[in-house]
């Protein structure tokens, strides 16, 4: 049987919407899964609104396009929720993520009517209690692995580990603040 999961990243320039999407895309790969992980350019600038997908299957993927009916969508700056219809052909068996500090009744009236499963974070709480900085791309990533299943948690932490070690190999103490925001963040997502 195959399965496929598709997600649509909502974030701003600078956020690292992008970097965590490809980041899930290589951290699949590398769990043996066949992967997409791509942005959608435009007038690229610090703070302007962007998008990035991801295609996670068990077999390969044959569609080379972007994603208009996500299974998943991940809103990375909740401020999008008043420019930008983050649920545009979102499944209503699927679900949204949304970084912010209100609960999800709160935002239900921003969503357009969307009657799939709502869950948020609080991504500036776990940076700034793991981090000391604000870095929300971090977790975010960990809160969609959560939700969505597409990897195992266990096996998403120590892939991400070993990626994050190779990656700051030069700055090892960015290791461990990250692996507790990934951590945190798998707990943290309501």
């Amino acid at each position: 049987m195959r399965k496929l999961t598709e997600i649509r990243w909502h974030g701003r320039g600078g956020q690292g919407a992008k970097t965590a999407a490809l980041l899930l895309a290589d951290v699949a790969f590398q769990s043996g899964m066949h992967v997409q992980g791509f942005p959608e350019y435009g007038p690229e600038r610090m703070g302007a609104p962007i998008t990035a997908f991801d295609r996670i299957s068990d077999s390969p993927i044959r569609v080379h396009s972007n994603i208009y009916e996500p299974d998943f969508v991940v809103v990375v700056d909740e401020t999008l929720l008043h420019s930008i219809d983050v649920t545009a052909g979102l499944k209503k068996d699927g679900a949204i993520l949304i970084n912010t500090e209100r609960n999800a009744e709160e935002l239900l009236p921003l969503l357009n009517g969307y009657e799939g499963r709502v869950y948020t974070i609080n991504a500036k709480d776990v940076c700034m209690r793991t981090l000391g900085k604000y870095f929300p791309n971090t977790p975010m990533l960990a809160a969609i692995v959560k939700i969505s299943g597409v990897i195992p948690e266990g096996e998403f932490l120590s892939q991400m580990e070993e990626s994050l070690r190779h990656k700051f190999a030069k700055k090892p103490e960015v290791l461990d603040g990250n692996m507790k925001a990934l951590k945190l963040a798998l707990l943290e997502v309501r």
